[in-house]
């Protein structure tokens, strides 16, 4: 298994990686996601999918420092109202990142979990179907993944 130690992930405007870039701090990675607790089954889905503003922050080095989360309301409360909501927050946490610029990011592996939800950069391995260990990083819960040849781009 060749995971590196820090993954890139490219910054795509109108895309998911949207926001992420540097600041005079370090690095950061900041999205608008729905979380459901881990665990979770049921029909009632909608109340369980939960909306979030999420900041993670980086250092220079791309080692985790801290992550800023807030849930801003489920699916069952109102989807949109719950992602506008979560949008302005981040828009109020990205403009207080000193020197902010959107560009190309690499960050080492973290888990943090908030109020029953997993998120991070996670390391995955799964069989493939010729048997092989298939090997990618996940960023949760956007549902990013990343793989050979570690390029930056991801998978949905």
């Amino acid at each position: 298994m060749n995971v590196p130690a820090a993954i890139p992930i490219r910054h795509e405007p109108d895309h998911r990686t949207s926001t992420i870039g540097r600041w005079q701090g370090g690095q950061f990675f900041a999205s608008v996601t729905a979380a459901f607790p881990e665990g979770w089954s049921g029909d009632d889905w909608q109340s369980q999918k939960r909306w979030c503003a999420v900041l993670h922050r980086f250092d220079q080095a791309g080692k985790y420092l801290d992550s800023r989360i807030q849930f801003t309301g489920t699916t069952a409360d109102g989807e949109e109202k719950a992602i506008t909501a979560a949008r302005q927050l981040l828009d109020e946490w990205l403009g207080a990142l000193p020197e902010r610029q959107y560009q190309d990011i690499t960050i080492t592996r973290f888990e943090v979990r908030f109020e029953g939800a997993l998120f991070g950069l996670i390391l995955e391995e799964a069989d493939d179907e010729e048997g092989a260990d298939g090997v990618s990083m996940e960023f949760y819960p956007d549902g990013l993944g990343f793989q050979a040849p570690w390029d930056g781009y991801y998978d949905t």
